[in-house]
């Protein structure tokens, strides 16, 4: 790699974060799957941090990251969640919900020193993780933005993540579901599969996010404004979940982007514009095509009060 390809792939990287969490280290994180910062000369108005998914990286959030920065004038800000984008991953061995909530509280402690109004958003886990910020952080004053957000899991093989309500048994098969596979595999920006240790966190998580939800109801609504991306096509994060959200929320305030089956787009790719390569050339994750589109529905989304 030369040294302009280097720098391009530690693009924007937030070297503050790693003084916070000495888990993590340029030398540790694998190029490109760093935490990032964007911030403009002058203090923004608004600040937005952005929360990837289970199994990747703040790479996957960088075009929407890209976005609120150039086009709607945010601070931005990346947090890399504990265990992921390691060269060596060790299995997520350790993996805690809890440091994932330390991750992001951080970034948003660190957006809401620079800016009035900061908003929250994410991809998957990221979402789920998002929403329980924006409930129990008063220092989230700006929007929720949620795209293929994990409210809840679409059933999985023999039915197991279809039970997710029964968050002891998903702790049990994590154990006994692990063969140590290796993490790293074509993709740069994200492991090979899922872990299970990394999916009971995520099944935590979730027990959390269903009981925030059942805070709220229709005379006492989820306060904050909330937009969500979801796909059709989507066979992980199951649309319940956010339809749950939704009945719960102030109508006006909360704007759903749902894509067609006909675009094919499947979970992760709802935020990418363009698709993930590998060395080889091969396609490893497509873009959402219909991502303009989208970005053009979250600015349309912006001038609601």
């Amino acid at each position: 790699m030369s040294s302009q390809q280097g720098a391009a792939a530690r693009e924007n990287e937030w070297l503050g974060y790693y003084d916070r969490f000495g888990y993590f280290s340029p030398e540790a994180v694998r190029d490109g799957c760093q935490p990032r910062i964007m911030e403009h000369p002058e203090p923004p108005k608004k600040a937005i941090v952005l929360v990837h998914g289970l199994s990747d990286s703040p790479w996957f959030m960088t075009a929407i990251g890209d976005y609120f920065f150039k086009r709607l004038g945010y601070n931005v800000y990346m947090p890399l969640l504990h265990c992921h984008g390691l060269k060596e991953p060790n299995g997520m061995e350790g993996v805690e919900l809890e440091e994932w909530k330390s991750n992001v509280s951080f970034a948003v402690n660190t957006a809401a020193s620079k800016a009035g109004e900061v908003s929250i958003g994410g991809l998957s886990t990221g979402g789920a993780l998002g929403l329980y910020m924006a409930a129990i952080n008063p220092k989230i004053r700006g929007a929720l933005y949620l795209f293929s957000a994990a409210l809840d899991l679409a059933g999985g093989p023999f039915g197991l993540f279809g039970e997710l309500k029964e968050k002891l048994l998903l702790t049990f098969l994590a154990d006994l579901l692990d063969f140590n596979s290796p993490l790293i595999g074509d993709n740069p920006y994200r492991y090979s599969f899922v872990d299970m240790d990394g999916a009971a966190q995520l099944a935590r998580l979730i027990k959390e996010t269903d009981t925030i939800i059942d805070l709220f109801d229709q005379r006492f609504p989820f306060p904050g404004k909330v937009f969500a991306a979801h796909s059709k096509c989507d066979t992980t994060a199951d649309i319940a979940g956010i339809e749950a959200l939704q009945k719960v929320s102030v109508p006006e305030r909360f704007k759903r982007f749902d894509i067609d089956e006909d675009p094919g787009v499947p979970h992760a790719s709802v935020v990418l514009e363009q698709p993930i390569v590998g060395n080889d050339g091969k396609e490893l994750e497509p873009r959402n095509p219909v991502f303009p589109e989208m970005m053009q529905a979250i600015a349309a989304f912006e001038t609601i009060g």
